[in-house]
């Protein structure tokens, strides 16, 4: 990755940005995780039938992709920072509309949009990051998925309380709301812009914009995708298949996600150095085993606190080989690693817009232990593409002019 060569400012300016940029990503997490885990209480308020469950649920991440495409025009004609400043408050207030409903088209209304507002949320804090990431001139983006993934644990254990003391979604999206929005209001007067950035992201801009070659990526893309499959089952599922399945009481139930991101978050802690310690071949492909066992787990469990060791387990492995797909593309072609980021990141979305249909649709049809054996199969198929994660240097594709 090349880094700007503009001047360097003050430190603490940095700084600031940084952490500014860091609780905007904690902020997500906890949205995020407050409106996946409650999906039980969703259905039960707005009577949502099992049936209808995935086409809401696929719905979010196509409008999500068409929120990050546009945040993208947006950008150009603003900056990231000031998509930013308003799309995170938006994001908060629509977590409290999502709570407040009866009726399905209200609750398709406030899904719909926070499918829009989270994707471009998505596109401009990453903008963001990578800017950030330029001026610093090393990698510090493993940092700021770390501070979702604390958000996350934040967020999961809030649903959890709530369920406990039956508070209800209006109380609990609302009040969550209610400190959501200030912080975020706060956060955005810190944000990174041209005083801070310089030409940082006029540069990756420039860089993204070159045309390289889809296949080397090839491989790359399918794994994220089964990452994000199997992310994507855990998010939207692990709770129901706890409630539904495994009959556990919906506050217990509610501890499958908070384990599985406490796990992610220590995971990611340790990762770049299990990398720099046993290379990233061994750690792609034991991330995947352990990632496949946690499903097994999960599948076998004979009842709640089984199930919540098996999607731990499971974030244990996944969160290992998400981060070292951006990175395996970044050395396959070094002379524009941020354009094959934003390729990569494409198939983020095309992980959740298959995995939340996928195992809804094989519950239906059978039950959520079979359901869950389809992503459990699709993350075993990473193994064969492990050698993709460290190419021999004469096996790096040069960067092409050409069309693809």
């Amino acid at each position: 990755m090349q880094v700007s060569t503009a001047p360097a400012e003050p430190a603490p300016r940095l700084r600031r940005a940084r952490a500014a940029l860091a609780v905007s990503f904690f902020l997500q997490g906890t949205t995020f995780a407050l409106l996946v885990t409650c999906i039980t209480d969703m259905q039960k308020r707005y009577g949502l039938s099992d049936g209808l469950l995935p086409v809401f649920l696929a719905a979010v991440p196509i409008l999500a992709g068409v929120g990050s495409i546009t945040s993208e025009t947006l950008v150009k004609r603003t900056t990231a920072r000031g998509v930013l400043r308003v799309v995170q408050p938006a994001l908060c207030l629509t977590l409290a509309l999502t709570g407040l409903g009866t009726r399905l088209w209200q609750l398709a209304l406030a899904l719909g949009l926070f499918g829009l507002l989270v994707g471009a949320l998505d596109a401009s804090m990453n903008m963001l990051g990578v800017g950030l990431q330029h001026r610093y001139g090393r990698s510090i983006m493993i940092g700021f998925h770390a501070a979702f993934s604390l958000g996350g644990i934040v967020g999961a254990a809030l649903a959890a309380a709530g369920a406990h003391w039956d508070t209800g979604l209006p109380l609990l999206f609302g009040g969550a709301a209610a400190v959501l929005v200030p912080a975020a209001l706060v956060a955005g007067r810190w944000f990174a812009g041209p005083a801070e950035l310089g030409d940082a992201v006029r540069e990756a801009a420039a860089l993204a914009a070159r045309r390289i070659p889809w296949k080397p990526l090839l491989p790359l893309c399918a794994v994220m995708a089964f990452a994000y499959i199997a992310d994507a089952s855990v998010s939207n599922y692990s709770v129901k298949y706890l409630t539904d399945g495994l009959h556990s009481p919906e506050d217990l139930a509610k501890f499958s996600y908070l384990g599985y991101m406490v796990a992610m978050l220590l995971g990611r802690s340790v990762g770049d150095r299990a990398v720099q310690r046993f290379t990233v071949l061994p750690v792609v492909r034991t991330g995947t085993a352990v990632a496949a066992a946690g499903f097994l787990i999960a599948v076998l469990a004979p009842g709640a606190w089984a199930g919540i060791l098996g999607f731990t387990v499971l974030g244990f492995g996944i969160c290992a080989i998400i981060p070292q797909v951006f990175a395996a593309g970044g050395r396959l072609l070094p002379h524009a690693s941020d354009a094959a980021v934003a390729r990569l990141n494409l198939f983020n979305y095309v992980g959740f817009l298959i995995g939340s249909p996928l195992v809804g649709t094989l519950a239906e049809l059978s039950d959520y232990r079979w359901a869950f054996c389809a992503p459990m199969l699709l993350v075993l198929a990473i193994l064969p593409l492990a050698p993709h994660f460290a190419p021999a240097p004469a096996a790096r594709p040069a960067l092409a002019d050409s069309p693809a």
